[in-house]
């Protein structure tokens, strides 16, 4: 696995446009159309609704470099967020009544801002969400977060691929998964995870390889019972996401020859029952 950023190696793959433009081919000569695929089930075209959660990408600065990472992540990275364009945020958070904020990276943590704008959106009172990667926590200079993220109230949704450490290596990097199950334990000892604390602790669960994620609610027991297990580590849930082919994972793909048979797993796998729980439809993005 590269320990540098598809940026920092100079593929063409770095930038989005190479990315649609494989996209774009696959769709005209293998996919029907998104809006043809919601008729064809009954269903009306997508429309937004209001804005519940604006997820903030604070930038792509990482001290990790996954394999699939969607936005093509690293420490070469040093796009970053300023306070500006976050007091801005606040402005809109604010205007807007805007109640769940959901921070996003790279890791969201190496943002110099990202406590500053924690604590004003505590004052603010709004539901903070830290997608973490856990790694972070016992990283220089930062080993003092969980209790930071405690203090302040912050749900954790936390990347753990697999409760082995074997995939959770083959994916994030060797060491990646140790250093993991001590970022939970900490979190554990701060009372995330622990349904009488109110802190929250989330795991999300994405696949190593260029495969669909297994039923959700059988791999959360499959989770708990390892977890509690073999390390004591409790947790409130569990979510599953499918990998985009995108960035890192779409050269993943194209560099093993598995992208088409994964594009026919995505086509196959449309379910419409999801439609009216997506989060494009209350969720507004905003890059660094």
């Amino acid at each position: 696995m590269s320990s540098t950023s598809l940026r920092h190696q100079g593929n063409p793959l770095s930038e989005p446009l190479q990315q649609l433009a494989i996209l774009e081919t696959t769709e005209r000569n293998q996919c029907v159309p998104f809006h043809e695929t919601l008729a064809s089930h009954g269903l009306p075209d997508l429309r937004s609704g209001s804005i519940e959660t604006l997820q903030i990408n604070v930038g792509k600065l990482c001290n990790q470099v996954c394999r699939h990472c969607h936005v093509d992540a690293g420490p070469d990275r040093r796009e970053i967020m300023s306070r500006e364009t976050l007091q801005h945020c606040l402005d809109v958070i604010t205007r807007h009544e805007i109640q769940t904020i959901d921070l996003t990276g790279g890791a969201p943590e190496m943002n110099p801002h990202f406590r500053w704008f924690v604590q004003e959106l505590r004052k603010l009172g709004r539901r903070i969400i830290d997608r973490c990667n856990l790694t972070i926590l016992s990283a220089q200079g930062f080993t003092d977060l969980p209790e930071f993220l405690a203090e302040n109230s912050v749900e954790v949704v936390a990347s753990l691929p697999c409760y082995l450490e074997e995939n959770c290596d083959a994916q994030r990097g060797d060491g990646v998964f140790q250093k993991s199950i001590d970022g939970l334990r900490r979190l554990n000892e701060l009372g995330y995870g622990k349904p009488e604390t109110g802190l929250i602790l989330s795991l999300v669960y994405n696949p190593v390889g260029p495969s669909l994620p297994p039923n959700q609610d059988k791999l959360e027991a499959a989770y708990r019972e390892q977890l509690a297990t073999r390390f004591g580590i409790a947790f409130t849930q569990l979510y599953t996401i499918t990998n985009l082919p995108i960035s890192r994972f779409l050269d993943d793909l194209m560099q093993s020859g598995r992208y088409g048979e994964y594009m026919e797993k995505l086509l196959a796998a449309f379910n419409p029952e999801t439609t009216s729980r997506l989060m494009c439809r209350t969720t507004l993005s905003v890059d660094w």
